[in-house]
């Protein structure tokens, strides 16, 4: 009887023992869901949000295990995520267009959060060559690279402003000399992101005030831009993962439109070359210019209009001469976002 008394008190003792050794592992560690993340450009300014939700554990809270790589334009971007190579990435919603609509049998990848409430996309022309309006861009010469949104989608800025397409001439240059042959007036405007063009002129002399910047959505393009996306086979197979990442981005949103240079700290934690009043700035005006919109200080931030999402498939299925239109649902699901009071991170009063 004393034998078996001590035999089960070993064993007992042995068992304790065994459950403490793994209470003292991190439970959330057994189950984080692991996700890749592309990011469609280099650690910048707009990327704070992302990287504070990472380096604060938002992401962890959520249970997730991200890691997040800085990329080189939002068609790799696409590509990586519905290849598998990543699981969720930040992209143009008009690249995604485009991919589904030359992959029709897959795979799939759409947009879930719509960080970029109108393409960032641009003209900027000089004042002293007579520039003022769109209709003085007949005859003048433009210059970006072939993969720019501005460039590509030209002929809805030309038909949205009167103008025959191919009333321009057209430069097709690196990303790196655009802004150099305009300042130099080689060429007599450009097409870029607002936010990267305009502190790049900056950079190299020009003020706002020796440019006329006709920033799209303002003159009668209404494309959507950069949108958080994931691959159609990951998020149905981990759709609660999906849902924590947009929760934990939102919630670093949140801070970072309340704080920008905060935010761009977590930037330069990722790039410790960066400049960080530069990149603050850059911040503050893609948070100006298509993040706080009238939409979503009506409707909160990452969803789209229905109407006006088969309004922008169907114009860059005909800008981009696609050879099949994706439908709203294949490109963007709201499914996974938020609560709309959550979401709802500008006041309409403001």
């Amino acid at each position: 009887m004393t034998h078996r008394n001590s035999s089960f008190g070993v064993k007992k003792a042995l068992w304790l023992g065994h459950a403490c050794a793994l209470a003292l592992v991190p439970s959330v560690t057994l189950a984080d869901t692991p996700i890749r993340f592309q990011l469609d450009w280099r650690f910048e300014g707009p990327a704070a949000p992302f990287l504070m939700a990472e380096e604060k554990g938002y992401f962890a809270e959520e249970g997730l295990d991200v890691q997040i790589d800085s990329g080189s334009g939002s068609a790799g971007a696409v590509n990586r995520v519905a290849s598998g190579a990543y699981e969720m990435g930040f992209g143009d919603l008009n690249a995604v267009i485009e991919f589904l609509a030359e992959n029709p049998e897959g795979p799939g990848v759409h947009g879930v959060y719509v960080l970029y409430d109108g393409t960032p996309a641009a003209v900027f022309a000089r004042k002293d060559r007579g520039i003022d309006t769109p209709a003085d861009l007949a005859g003048k010469t433009i210059a970006a690279p072939t993969f720019d949104t501005g460039y590509r989608a030209w002929d809805a800025f030309a038909a949205a402003n009167d103008l025959a397409p191919d009333a321009v001439e057209w430069q097709n240059v690196d990303p790196t000399l655009r802004e150099t042959l305009l300042m130099r007036g080689d060429v007599d405007a450009i097409t870029g992101f607002y936010f990267t063009s305009l502190l790049n002129l900056e950079e190299r002399g020009m003020s706002e005030e020796d440019l006329t910047i006709m920033a799209f959505p303002e003159f009668g393009v209404p494309i959507y831009g950069n949108a958080i996306i994931a691959s159609d086979a990951f998020a149905q197979a981990h759709p609660e993962a999906v849902e924590g990442f947009l929760r934990a981005f939102n919630r670093a949103l949140a801070e970072t439109i309340d704080d920008p240079e905060a935010a761009v700290a977590y930037v330069s934690e990722r790039d410790g070359l960066i400049d960080t009043a530069v990149e603050t700035k850059r911040l503050e005006l893609a948070i100006e210019s298509v993040i706080d919109t009238p939409y979503t200080r009506a409707n909160g931030v990452g969803d789209v209009d229905d109407e006006r999402l088969g309004q922008a498939i169907e114009l860059v299925a005909d800008i981009y001469d696609l050879p099949t239109v994706p439908t709203p649902e294949q490109v963007f699901s709201s499914r996974y976002l938020p609560a709309a009071e959550d979401r709802a991170l500008f006041s309409e009063a403001e």
